[in-house]
């Protein structure tokens, strides 16, 4: 397949439809990139690629960690500046997009980063005009940040995940290649996998009223369901990438219906601890789950019907994402990766504190974010 969509921004599917990207920069007026990638890609066959198919003058910028900061979309801007650059390409995972984003946003702005915190109406102070256009290609599939109006960067000073939002962030265009991914390690597919679904399963329990978006999510639910498995025991299976690419880019564009208490304590472990946020989200999942029942379970119903579980009720649901875990090894408990409960008071005060935290099905207080905090440390469900 090689197909065109066009929402919520141009993306172009297929194995192989990588090498539009010449097309793509000239279509933008694109001459001089600045490609943003993470030190990981930065020595990788997929960039020396990037190397052949871009025939203009890019730099290309590799600075970029696993939880992206503010230090670095700074120099990511420096770097735009000395070199003239017109046009950024962000490709990676989650942490490369979304400081390519970041980083093309911030070079029209006077104003600090953080002054656009998504918080009220931020984002009208931001200069739009020169704001530089963004493509962006992803490499796993988990954050869906390719079609996101969002970039959460990590602020240094208070430690915290910061979430940035403006309609400008945006891609213009988004190149859904499945063969980039086909060279990502099983314990990472997994990870980003159970990311995506997490922005999936939280969008559809946000009570908001958005049924567009929650059709999106239902049926970005069952792609998991169907293929995660299959993408984590064979890397190579070119179907099973080709379907978690497009339920990530499905998970991403559902949660603009809103996420929840998964995503308020993975943002506040994950800029504490730097751990990786796609298994933050899955280690958490089910005692959010659980925490949540009393207001979700009716609302899962459904969604074991649609994906045909065994048990169509929240109980079968949650014993599903439990053998999931198990199934692509994801540890049970946050002390398997090394968190403890030390800091429970601050992490459950900031996670109430997080943005995502309204998005919740239960305005869950400081009380119980330390309980499921707690209860996923210890692996209480």
């Amino acid at each position: 397949m090689a197909l065109n969509w066009h929402f919520p921004t141009e993306i172009v599917f297929g194995r192989g439809q990588v090498q539009q990207i010449n097309f793509l920069c000239a279509a933008l007026n694109i001459t001089r990139p600045l490609i943003v990638t993470d030190q990981g890609l930065a020595s990788s066959p997929i960039i020396k690629q990037f190397e052949i198919f871009l025939k203009l003058k890019a730099q290309i910028f590799s600075s970029v960690t696993g939880n992206p900061t503010d230090i670095q979309i700074t120099e990511g801007v420096k770097a735009c500046k000395e070199n003239n650059i017109n046009g950024v390409v962000a490709i990676g995972g989650g942490s490369a997009l979304d400081a390519g984003k970041a980083i093309a946003f911030m070079s029209a702005q006077s104003l600090p980063l953080f002054n656009f915190e998504d918080n009220n109406d931020n984002f009208k102070k931001a200069n739009s005009d020169g704001v530089l256009p963004i493509i962006a290609i992803p490499t796993t599939a988990g954050t869906g940040s390719e079609v996101g109006r969002c970039s959460v960067i990590t602020d240094t000073q208070a430690q915290r995940k910061r979430i940035i939002f403006h309609p400008k962030l945006l891609p213009t265009y988004v190149i859904l290649d499945p063969e980039l991914t086909t060279g990502l390690p099983a314990n990472l597919t997994a990870a980003t996998g159970m990311d995506a679904l997490s922005h999936n399963l939280e969008a559809y329990c946000s009570p908001s009223f958005h049924p567009m978006a929650e059709g999106i999510a239902v049926e970005g639910i069952k792609l998991i369901k169907n293929y995660l498995v299959r993408a984590v025991q064979n890397g190579n299976d070119i179907e099973a990438r080709e379907h978690m690419l497009i339920a990530s880019t499905m998970g991403a564009t559902a949660f603009q219906k809103g996420l929840g208490a998964m995503h308020a304590l993975a943002h506040t472990l994950g800029a504490m601890y730097n751990a990786h946020h796609g298994l933050l989200n899955a280690i958490l999942m089910p005692y959010v789950l659980k925490a949540n029942q009393a207001v979700i379970a009716s609302k899962i119903v459904p969604i074991a019907n649609h994906i045909e579980l065994p048990k169509k009720n929240f109980d079968g649901f949650l014993d599903w994402v439990i053998w999931l875990r198990s199934e692509i090894d994801i540890p049970h408990s946050l002390a398997d990766i090394g968190i403890s409960d030390k800091d429970a008071t601050k992490i459950a005060a900031l996670s109430h504190s997080d943005p995502a935290a309204s998005g919740n099905p239960i305005s869950f207080s400081i009380e119980q974010y330390q309980q499921i905090f707690l209860n996923a440390v210890n692996g209480k469900l």
